[in-house]
């Protein structure tokens, strides 16, 4: 029988780009859900046409009508706000169009929208980081269109590293030590916060080891993509192994 008197949970549905790194859901659903399950992150793959992190390729993964075509199916699953997990497939239409991407996405669901590349923005603000290094997966072409919307953000890079992996499906084999690496090579003495902006990469699991290894905030896709999503609903999100961007105090 449902309890009729138990509120709704606080649901956020994704729309995932093919399948590489979209366990990190479920993981972070229970992390935040636990035993209560007032958290739901429904997530609905895209069709993202060539696995390739290439800006025609890219551009086309995240047009209006590959997102558009996941969106009933989460409005199904009780979603009441919907994000692009997706970093690279956004960035790479620029500030504006990035915006307009989000817009779009809005309206054909009806629910507040957003996108990766906008949950890195707002983790960098809500962190109060001025400086900040990315260390990406991308070639360093894609990774600068990275640079460029933090710029617009108002975030100063201090430094960029890209690893010129091509292939989502690539990323999502790395483990612990290839994602402490990254974040080990990509990191600066002046940066405030690290930024690792690719959701093909696995990172939950190890969000406490990269900020204890670097001795700062450490950013990674799938983590500011669900904070993002909750923020949407007005929610607040705390947890203890999810790094400082979880800290009670809000980062």
């Amino acid at each position: 029988m449902v309890d009729s008197t138990r509120p709704a949970p606080d649901t956020v549905g994704f729309l995932y780009p093919g399948y590489s790194a979209e366990d990190e859901y479920p993981r972070l659903e229970g992390m935040l859900g636990g035993d209560s399950g007032d958290v739901r992150l429904p997530l609905v793959h895209t069709d993202i046409g060539e696995d390739a992190h290439r800006v025609d390729a890219l551009l086309e993964m995240g047009s209006a009508a590959r997102l558009a075509a996941g969106v009933a199916e989460l409005a199904e699953r009780g979603a009441r706000a919907v994000v692009w997990a997706c970093t690279s497939a956004s960035f790479v239409f620029g500030w504006e169009g990035a915006h307009e991407q989000v817009r779009e996405l809005g309206e054909t669901a009806g629910l507040p929208a957003s996108s990766t590349s906008f949950a890195f923005a707002h983790a960098v603000q809500a962190l109060d980081a001025e400086r900040v290094a990315i260390a990406a997966t991308y070639p360093e072409d894609v990774a600068d269109y990275f640079r460029a919307f933090l710029k617009a953000a108002g975030a100063e890079v201090v430094s960029m590293r890209g690893s010129g992996i091509i292939t989502a499906a690539e990323v999502g084999t790395w483990g612990r030590e290839e994602v402490l690496e990254l974040a080990r090579a990509g990191d600066h003495p002046e940066a405030q916060a690290v930024l690792l902006p690719d959701t093909a990469l696995h990172t939950a699991a190890w969000i406490p080891d990269l900020e204890a290894e670097l001795g700062k905030p450490v950013l990674t896709a799938n983590q500011v993509t669900v904070w993002e999503g909750l923020r949407l609903l007005g929610r607040d999100p705390v947890h203890d192994r999810l790094g400082t961007l979880f800290a009670p105090s809000g980062g």
